[in-house]
């Protein structure tokens, strides 16, 4: 039983404390399990399936196709236009009296902030940890692919969004799936709309909620001492619900604060251990190029890092999703493009600096010792077995703690702030989801926010495995609904580029005088 059952005071305590009433609620959380998993279970299953004959998950495959059919039909846009998207984020191309609600560095923040998370610092480990360094490779390459797939959804996010007379906006792959298909005459939008929205609502309240606070949870309780889960759920509850209570602009305000020290704090700490470390760098890099290209030093062999390379950073920057597009879309501009240019910024940010970060520190830190009998890399003896494993955050907390003492302590305020702002962009994409299914108006986002953070206490306070594992499949089959789409439009967003890049090079589009 969870020690928090027993904690209390008067007489709930004392019934709490009672074995017979201990043992009786153990049974019941299991028979919910039981009984949840037994109704998801096919569902989680369909989505992470392997492909047969392999072990790659076959959504992960549908994810990197297509990244890599998006930067070969606009022609490598993630490259070309690299220097444009900083200019940009800078406020260059600016104009605050365009329609929308942030600045295009506010929404990049809301979005990296739904991003980067605890699969920066667990699920890096555990893929280093299976497949090895050279797991880090390839992990890079789908992060840059990715990059693609996020102009395209992003792009189509700011041009079919809604804009309402009092300045707000609402946008997402539920507006350009409907309002898309239907501007090309194609049949089926209304319905790949509500699904979308129905999937993103489910992994809203559980991958991009309930996970979040019960990681949070489980690292704070980890440095204070064991306590109540509730008492996190409660905290967090109402500092979040102050933040989203606000809408878009005060989440926006908040994560242009929070996603920067976030940034800071860690790859801070990673840059400091590499320093001191720079006599190993080189030979870090060559394990990994050793471990992508050859059998050397890999379990699994060369595929066996390219699962778990791929696998990463499909989880961990979410291109293909759709989520960052919901928020991309609240950006002030008259241009969609722009805010499609400024997203492509967003996996080489998450995937390629702050996950290549924490693979080198690991690699460089020498906590991996591959187990001679079975192949497999071990930490403190034990297995580093599957995504999302607790000892995914103990290996990285080890790698950055043999150089740095104090880390430990760092890395529970990274975690925890990590699921904060996780927890609050999530938020709004469950947000507009909801009003898109049941309409625009205070009364329905109060109810949404009300739900959302009761959800937050529940996650913090429970141990719900098949509930977390049924909103990480709806998470991921937003991609399936959202990618199908993106094939249909994508010819759109060409439409698009082709038309700013002209005018920009023509001189017609020009910087915007602050």
């Amino acid at each position: 039983m969870k020690n928090y059952l027993k904690l209390g005071g008067g007489g709930v305590a004392a019934l709490i404390a009672n074995p017979a009433f201990a043992q009786e609620a153990m049974g019941l959380d299991e028979k919910v399990n039981a009984a949840f998993a037994a109704f998801t279970g096919p569902f989680v299953s369909m989505i992470f399936a392997p492909i047969p004959g392999t072990s790659f998950p076959w959504i992960v495959m549908w994810l990197v196709i297509a990244a890599s059919i998006f930067t070969l039909y606009f022609g490598f846009v993630q490259f070309r236009y690299f220097k444009h998207a900083i200019q940009l984020v800078k406020g260059d191309y600016s104009d605050p009296n365009d329609a929308g609600e942030v600045s295009h560095f506010q929404a990049l923040a809301t979005a990296l902030s739904g991003t980067v998370g605890l699969g920066n610092i667990a699920g890096v480990a555990v893929a280093v940890g299976i497949g090895g360094p050279g797991a880090t490779f390839w992990m890079i390459l789908a992060g840059l692919l990715g990059m693609a797939s996020k102009f395209t959804e992003c792009t189509l996010g700011v041009k079919y969004r809604n804009e309402y007379e009092d300045g707000s906006v609402s946008g997402g792959p539920m507006y350009y799936i409907s309002k898309g298909f239907k501007e090309l005459g194609l049949p089926g939008g209304k319905p790949l709309a509500v699904l979308f929205s129905i999937f993103c609502i489910l992994g809203a309240l559980g991958g991009g909620n309930m996970f979040q606070a019960n990681q949070a949870h489980a690292q704070i309780s980890g440095i204070v001492g064991d306590y109540p889960g509730w008492i996190t759920g409660v905290v967090f509850a109402g500092i979040v619900f102050a933040v989203i209570v606000g809408g878009i602009k005060s989440i926006a305000n908040v994560t242009e604060k929070v996603v920067p020290i976030m940034g800071i704090l860690y790859v801070g700490a990673a840059l400091i251990i590499l320093i001191v470390n720079y006599d190993k760098i080189g030979w870090a890099f060559g394990q990994i190029y050793a471990g992508a290209f050859t059998d050397v030093g890999i379990a699994g062999g060369i595929v066996g890092a390219l699962i778990q390379g791929f696998k990463r950073a499909a989880f961990s920057n979410e291109a293909g999703v759709g989520s960052a597009a919901i928020a991309h879309s609240a950006v002030k501009t008259k241009e969609p493009i722009t805010e499609g240019f400024v997203s492509l910024l967003e996996p080489l940010i998450d995937t390629v600096v702050i996950c290549t970060m924490t693979a080198l520190v690991i690699t460089i830190s020498g906590q991996l010792v591959m187990d001679g009998d079975t192949g497999k890399f071990l930490m403190d003896g034990g297995h580093i077995t599957t995504i999302g494993d607790t000892r995914g955050v103990a290996l990285t907390s080890a790698a950055f703690g043999s150089s740095i003492s104090w880390f430990p302590y760092v890395l529970a305020v990274a975690v925890v702030l990590f699921a904060f702002s996780t927890m609050i962009s999530w938020s709004y994409y469950g947000l507009k989801a909801w009003t898109y299914l049941f309409g625009e108006g205070k009364t329905s986002e109060l109810t949404f926010k009300i739900i959302f953070c009761v959800f937050i206490v529940i996650g913090a306070a429970a141990s719900l495995g098949p509930v977390i594992d049924f909103s990480d499949a709806a998470i991921f089959a937003m991609a399936v609904v959202n990618i199908t789409a993106l094939y249909f439009l994508m010819k759109v967003v060409k439409q698009e580029l082709t038309s700013y890049v002209s005018r920009l090079k023509s001189g017609e589009i020009k910087k915007f005088e602050h």
